[in-house]
């Protein structure tokens, strides 16, 4: 093997395979935007309190026990996705079960929160969120098993293009039907106050484009088929990785590579808890603390999610030139400089008050290069963890990756819904708590060493196009 060897990227099929994570973040977008204020509503209902603040702690308790839940289970299916044999490949089965109990347990989560039903609501939630990780795991690592090392930052990248065009998808439904409408937290009389189509619609296409997107991945991936064609070019891969040290089948990891995995998830716990700890409470930063439209907060994100897609885009290519630590360290810089421009503006508000019905028009600016920066870490950091693997280990280490990011997202909404508790704090807290997640997450990451920079020669041109097969 040599570094001379031409690999060629099959956009076609990297396309195709996005089809799934097109569906996973359609429903966590749809997920992220409408739960935390439905558990708002109710609690504030059950227990008689008028201030939103007063119940974010549990929102948060809530929103991360199903994700602790997701927490154990991700590493499970990962490891068993990687041991199972069927007709239809490793992964195929839980892609199915996964997508078509989400697909029908998701529109119940509206039917609950119409009728009042705080237990049904929790549950639908569970529910989904279980078996969204069943189909998470082995969708994601798709993507490797099918792509060599060398070119799985390219193809993440395509990956990721696919689920934010599904979570742009769900965000443009949510500006039509606005939730704070359906709330009557404007004052505004329009058919959508509580009409429960308002709130049923975003859950119910979400349900009905997953299950399509499941059956172009199903009737178009032969995963045993293109196991075999892949095989010389994966093999390719493993000589031509990033790492100083290399990765020897059914060994153990070197200790450098095992303090390398250490530290990409401990650094991605962090961004994660800024990332999520933001997406958990922003429409309800936006309907209680500017009492603004919570439309605002899904064009917000429609500009978030195309600075985010720029740096997909991109992010491969710049990974080729700097390497992919460096990329990743670049994007988390940009995010931190975007969060700290949001603590300073928030504390001179600049007319933008509290209660004013107002959202900042300076958070579009600021979501636009936050989610350019995002995308630079995600689209890099990935396939630096399942670079550390050999190709019968790639669900488990995909487990790893996303128990750590679920770690986080179990932990941030409690904190920061503690945090709200507190007599002299308010969601104004947010871009604070952001801030001081990603400096810890960048100085952690600046510690990973045992990484290359490797000049691949890739096939350009319509000879990259590959096989459409």
């Amino acid at each position: 093997m040599n570094n001379n060897i031409a690999l060629k990227l099959n956009w076609k099929r990297t396309f195709i395979i996005g089809f799934a994570f097109f569906g996973i973040l359609l429903l966590w977008q749809v997920y992220d935007s409408w739960c935390p204020t439905f558990l708002t509503e109710l609690f504030k209902n059950s227990f008689n309190i008028t201030e939103s603040e007063q119940v974010q702690y549990l929102v948060g308790i809530i929103m991360a026990l199903d994700n602790l839940a997701a927490l154990i289970l991700l590493p499970i299916f990962g490891n068993l996705s990687d041991k199972t044999k069927s007709p239809i490949g490793k992964r195929m089965p839980y892609i199915i079960v996964g997508t078509l109990v989400c697909a029908i347990a998701f529109p119940f989560v509206p039917v609950f929160f119409y009728y009042n039903n705080v237990a049904g609501v929790i549950s639908m939630m569970a529910i989904v969120v279980i078996f969204m990780m069943m189909y998470r795991n082995p969708a994601v690592a798709l993507m490797p098993d099918m792509t060599p090392k060398p070119l799985r930052s390219k193809a993440n990248g395509i990956i990721n293009i696919m689920g934010y065009i599904g979570g742009a998808f769900a965000t443009v439904v949510g500006i039509f039907f606005v939730l704070s409408d359906y709330l009557g937290t404007n004052g505004v009389d329009t058919w959508q106050y509580h009409n429960i189509w308002a709130i049923e619609v975003p859950f119910l296409l979400a349900s009905v484009l997953m299950v399509i997107s499941c059956l172009v991945l199903f009737l178009t991936i032969k995963e045993n088929k293109i196991e075999k064609e892949m095989a010389k070019e994966m093999k390719i891969g493993e000589e031509l990785s990033d790492l100083t040290e290399k990765v020897e089948d059914d060994k153990p990891l070197s200790r450098g590579n095992k303090i390398m995995l250490i530290l990409i998830l401990v650094a991605e716990f962090f961004w994660f808890m800024a990332d999520n700890g933001i997406s958990t409470f922003m429409t309800n930063y936006t309907i209680y603390y500017f009492e603004a439209s919570s439309s605002s907060t899904m064009i917000n994100t429609i500009i978030g999610g195309v600075g985010s897609v720029i740096g997909f885009a991109i992010g491969g290519i710049i990974a080729s030139k700097i390497g992919r630590k460096w990329t990743v360290v670049s994007g988390l810089s940009l995010t931190l400089l975007s969060y700290l421009i949001w603590a300073i503006l928030s504390g001179v508000l600049l007319g933008f008050q509290p209660g004013s019905g107002t959202f900042p028009i300076y958070l579009y600016i600021i979501w636009f290069v936050k989610g350019f920066g995002m995308s630079l870490v995600h689209v890099n950091s990935y396939p630096m963890v399942v670079e550390l693997c050999n190709s019968k280990k790639i669900g488990k280490f995909t487990g790893y990756y996303y128990a750590s990011s679920m770690a986080a997202q179990t932990v941030t909404p409690i904190l920061l819904g503690s945090i709200l508790l507190i007599p002299s704090f308010d969601f104004g807290v947010l871009p604070f708590y952001a801030l001081a997640c990603v400096i810890i997450s960048l100085i952690v990451f600046l510690f990973i060493k045992n990484v290359k920079t490797v000049k691949t020669t890739f096939k350009k041109g319509l000879e990259a196009i590959g096989d459409e097969d």
